[in-house]
């Protein structure tokens, strides 16, 4: 079995309103492992986001462990949690006036120190990240000239600059037209594969998400999170679960929802 690089154990996540906690999602026990595609799925409100930027140390859970690599996820250093975990956020980032190659160097900041100059191991790794997602004949012309699916392609690039064994990505096909987010799903696929990357993402693409990756998280329309492998959550009925509307069923056949009167 593949190694476990991220691992929540009794997990707890919500926020805290005045002197009121308010729990969102409670009881996770979930396991990252090194090589697979596991998207988070789950309706507006859920708690997707909520879970992933506890998941990634952007705030802290209401109880429960958090294990990178067997480490307490609190105990460690900026540094080390950078050198671990690789994020792309679903917000645009104002990069225009960079190019492709300055914009994934910048992936390299857990290594190059306070002055952070880029020796030839740091710019070898730049151009191969450059190269994993098929942007090297783009490699010096500037961020703003740049599709939205390409941008895309340079923000997973900077993430793979940072050599971490785990990626965590929210929403990243939500800009993006239907061939864009077919690259992007299986760019994602190929990267957690071929490299052994440990590859999460939050996703509204149900029938991507399905197709592409190996695993599936489901916070239910109730709050309860179901994993599993797609077919495993196709064939137990648990897709059904997603939207509280009985009206609101999975199409197998499709894989996606469907209307039924």
């Amino acid at each position: 079995m593949a190694k476990s690089l991220l691992s929540a154990v009794d997990l707890a996540v919500g926020f805290k309103r005045n002197t009121t906690t308010v729990t969102l999602l409670g009881g996770l026990n979930l396991e990252l492992r090194e090589g697979s595609l596991v998207a988070l799925l789950g309706m507006n409100g859920a708690g997707k986001s909520t879970l992933l930027r506890a998941l990634t140390g952007d705030t802290q859970p209401l109880a429960g462990t958090l294990l990178y690599d067997g480490r307490d996820a609190s105990s460690m250093s900026i540094i080390d949690r950078a050198r671990f975990m690789g994020l792309v956020s679903t917000e645009r980032v104002a990069a225009g006036g960079l190019t492709v190659t300055e914009l994934v160097e910048m992936g390299r900041q857990p290594y190059t120190g306070f002055l952070g100059r880029l020796s030839r191991h740091d710019h070898q790794v730049v151009a191969h990240a450059i190269e994993s997602v098929g942007m090297t004949h783009k490699a010096n012309e500037y961020i703003a000239s740049l599709s939205d699916g390409e941008r895309q392609k340079c923000m997973i690039a900077r993430a793979l600059a940072q050599e971490t064994p785990v990626i965590v990505l929210d929403e990243p096909t939500a800009f993006l037209d239907v061939a864009s987010r077919i690259e992007t799903m299986q760019l994602l696929s190929d990267l957690a594969h071929s490299q052994g990357k440990a590859v999460l993402l939050s996703s509204h693409d149900i029938s991507q998400s399905i197709m592409k990756c190996d695993e599936l998280w489901l916070i239910t329309h109730d709050r309860e999170v179901i994993t599993g492998t797609p077919q495993h959550l196709i064939d137990s009925n648990a897709l059904n679960r997603l939207f509280p509307s009985p009206s609101i069923r999975f199409n197998p056949t499709i894989l996606d929802f469907t209307h039924t009167q």
